[in-house]
């Protein structure tokens, strides 16, 4: 599958650890939706992932991907230190001017 180049980032700066690289990948304007939270902006998003990292350890795989509507969704089993590992989570990537402007991950 060939992802989209701001959401190979987002993957390949989250498998390597690197918060920079990740970062660098979001609008500074963006905003993650996950776990019930909403976090925007470059510093809250960079202590969303951060302190997700450092709870779960998490790996994310991707296994498929879909577009409609200006939404590129990546189903990926998502492994980790926590209950239920691996699980298989749904990406939404809100791309806009080749950067990340929004992401939700849910079940």
């Amino acid at each position: 599958m060939t992802l989209p180049a701001p959401i190979l980032a987002y993957i390949d700066a989250d498998r390597r650890c690197d918060g920079a690289a990740l970062l660098a990948a979001f609008a500074p304007d963006a905003v993650v939706r996950d776990e019930g939270g909403s976090h925007s902006g470059h510093d809250a998003i960079d202590a969303w992932w951060h302190a997700a990292k450092a709870k779960y350890a998490h790996v994310i795989e991707p296994l498929e991907l879909s577009e409609t509507d200006g939404v590129a969704k990546v189903r990926a089993k998502v492994s980790g230190q926590f209950p239920g590992s691996p699980a298989t989570l749904v990406f939404a990537f809100r791309i806009e001017s080749g950067r990340i402007a929004g992401l939700e991950i849910a079940p």
